[in-house]
């Protein structure tokens, strides 16, 4: 585990949701950890990148079609089933991403919710501002649904999620999934995933 990954998320991202599924196996190739750092996508729109609140409104658009076609062929390579938009898109996220940040200190549970919550809004189509789906989805996999939700409104958790986003913002951050390897190097979206690995493959070379 000698070249870590940081990917900074937000659950309402559907290309965030496939960057979920398709960075995992890269990782494994080789040997980098991962550290999940929720942040707060809305908070970091309306501070460097406002004008996608914009581009949301132009759904008639050549661009927003082919956009559908594309995520959907992602959705397949990447054998993840997809389903969007989703009724409740765009998902205000606070909720979900406080509940995420009360399990930032345990990666391995704070990996494991994300897996769910993703499937329960990008495949159930289930409503993640919902403290009660939030609490759901837990419980789902074993974990004490109450006490999440308890933690998620708690004053240092909402401190650490707006903490996360801000410091986002200050590394040249603009969305979800922003992704950095190696600390500073920064990629952005699902797409620009075989960078990350290209970046994988320069740091191995670097330190063997």
């Amino acid at each position: 585990m000698t070249h870590p990954i940081e990917v900074c998320f937000d659950l309402s991202s559907p290309w965030t949701y496939l960057a979920f599924h398709n960075i995992r196996p890269i990782a494994a190739r080789h040997g980098a950890e991962i550290h999940w750092t929720p942040i707060l996508v809305g908070g970091v729109f309306n501070a460097v990148n406002p004008s996608v609140y914009a581009a949301r409104k132009a759904t008639d658009s050549p661009k927003f079609r082919h956009m559908g076609k594309v995520m959907r062929d992602w959705a397949t390579l990447a054998g993840v089933e997809l389903k969007f938009p989703v009724p409740w898109h765009p998902l205000k996220s606070v909720n979900a991403m406080r509940a995420c940040c009360a399990l930032e200190d345990d990666q391995r549970a704070l990996e494991r919710f994300a897996e769910a919550a993703f499937d329960a809004y990008f495949v159930e189509q289930r409503n993640l501002d919902d403290p009660a789906e939030i609490k759901a989805v837990a419980v789902a996999i074993g974990m004490d649904g109450a006490a999440l939700v308890e933690a998620a409104n708690s004053q240092p958790v909402k401190d650490r999620l707006r903490a996360n986003t801000e410091r986002l913002v200050a590394r040249g951050g603009y969305g979800s999934p922003s992704i950095f390897v190696g600390g500073t190097d920064m990629y952005f979206g699902n797409d620009q995933l075989p960078l990350v690995e290209q970046a994988l493959k320069r740091n191995g070379e670097a330190v063997s």
